[in-house]
């Protein structure tokens, strides 16, 4: 199998999918000369994206400018498996370990926020490939029965159209010898194209008047008299207001790296299906999948069928976000060998594209807020998965942060709080590298990796042996 894999990404392309795409959008100019602005949003991924939109929506003669390093969606926002979910803190047991008092709230606002989300997409006619077919876990062995059965007591008390399916049930949604059951979310959650829209939110936000100037990136910033001044390469930028939506890219603020890793997620994109493949693989309702292995792999289908197969992580010293190891086809074989496992009939189907991304992992795993400039900037970020949608939500509370509104989500816990510090290297790449070989190996050979996990789990991390 490790031969057929290898021999599966001889011509992979090691970018991200979405972003290989002729409709990709030209690349913004670069800025050239000082400037002022009421709020400067420094990053053009999706928390930045949907703050544009809203600030504008919110007050349309506000002056909001953009800035980014690279291009749109560049990013993180380019790179996910884009599996749409109602959640703002990294799914249901995630929402509960961290706020158990706050569950109520937190899911109706979830709720709420996926329809806002909804309807902003429809409002300006954005492209994005969006499917609303529901999310769908499964139980690898039976083991995690267990898993699933705990997840769907929170999923029904807390109000969702949420289903559990047995062995059979399952089978018939999705033909993997390894699914002993399933627990499918029906509504308000499904699959986008991540890079359309966030090439379609930067479109409605230029329409609304914001200004965008790319391949700029944030040098440092100061307070001069009642500004921020933020300095980039060719230019200064004296704004009212900063919001920095710059998620696991932490270099310029050592204040936000001590809470934030940069954790790559890698992803294998396979060649389109055959109809044959796509009759015998079942799949009709083409949910958004995780499943409950120890390394969490998560898998979907794109509008031209093909597999999307995600979930090995790793981490490179000093949060590099941009490791050159992870554009060959080494990190990506053991991915394909678990596909080949996990969906036997496309056992040898070639691989189109390879590539991982950065997630910010940090004790929470979700959104949270940190303060500069006596809170005239302030960094929106953290999210280790969940955030096409989730973003949307974090952009409208940074704005009601900065602009000092009394809104009721200001009060709960995560607007006020910060995740744990985390060790500096090299402790942390030591630890991370353990943690992730414990990772890939716990399922099959336990012994000493369940109480390392167990360890890191009780440090704050959500992980389970």
């Amino acid at each position: 199998m490790q031969d057929q894999a290898k021999l599966a990404l001889t011509n992979s392309k090691f970018t991200p999918f979405w972003l290989d795409n002729p409709d990709c959008p030209p690349a913004e100019d670069k800025l050239v000369t000082n400037i002022s602005t009421d709020l400067l949003i420094v990053g053009s991924g999706f928390t930045g994206l949907w703050t544009a939109v809203q600030a504008k929506e919110q007050n349309p003669d506000r002056e909001v400018t953009v800035i980014e390093a690279n291009t749109a969606a560049i990013g993180a926002s380019g790179r996910p498996g884009a599996i749409l979910s109602t959640s703002l803190m990294h799914g249901m047991e995630n929402s509960n370990r961290l706020f158990a008092d706050e569950m109520p709230e937190l899911e109706r606002l979830g709720k709420e926020n996926m329809d806002q989300f909804r309807q902003t997409i429809e409002k300006y006619n954005i492209d994005c490939d969006l499917e609303w077919t529901g999310e769908l876990t499964v139980a690898v062995g039976k083991h995690g029965i267990a898993d699933i059965n705990g997840e769907h007591e929170l999923y029904v008390k807390f109000g969702h159209d949420a289903h559990l399916l047995n062995k059979d049930e399952i089978r018939k949604e999705i033909n993997s010898p390894l699914f002993e059951g399933g627990l499918w979310s029906k509504q308000r959650s499904g699959t986008i194209h991540p890079a359309k829209l966030a090439w379609g939110l930067k479109k409605v936000a230029k329409s609304l008047g914001v200004t965008f100037y790319e391949n700029t990136p944030m040098l440092n910033s100061s307070t001069v008299g009642n500004k921020v001044v933020v300095k980039t390469p060719n230019g200064d930028i004296s704004a009212n207001k900063v919001i920095l939506a710059t998620n696991a890219f932490t270099k310029h603020k050592k204040k936000i790296s001590r809470r934030v890793a940069a954790i790559r997620d890698r992803i294998v994109m396979t060649e389109p299906l055959s109809s044959e493949q796509l009759t015998a693989l079942g799949w009709k309702n083409r949910q958004g999948i995780y499943d409950t292995r120890t390394q969490l792999n998560y898998m979907r289908l794109t509008k031209d069928n093909r597999v999307l197969f995600g979930g090995r992580l790793g981490y490179f010293f000093d949060n590099n976000t941009d490791p050159e190891h992870d554009k060959t086809a080494a990190p990506y074989i053991e991915l394909v060998n678990t596909l080949y496992k996990t969906l036997p009939g496309l056992k040898g189907i070639n691989i189109s594209h390879a590539w991982s991304g950065p997630i910010a992992l940090t004790t929470r795993m979700a959104v949270h807020y940190q303060y500069f400039h006596a809170g005239k900037m302030i960094y929106a970020g953290g999210y280790s998965g969940f955030g096409v949608t989730a973003s949307r939500f974090a952009a409208r509370v940074a704005l009601a942060i900065v602009d000092n509104a009394d809104i009721p989500e200001r009060q709960l816990e995560f607007a006020k709080t910060v995740p744990a510090w985390i060790p500096p290297e090299p402790f942390r790449w030591i630890g991370a590298k353990i943690t992730m070989y414990a990772l890939d190996t716990c399922d099959a050979k336990g012994g000493w990796r369940i109480p390392w996990l167990n360890l890191v789990d009780k440090m704050g991390f959500p992980l389970k042996p």
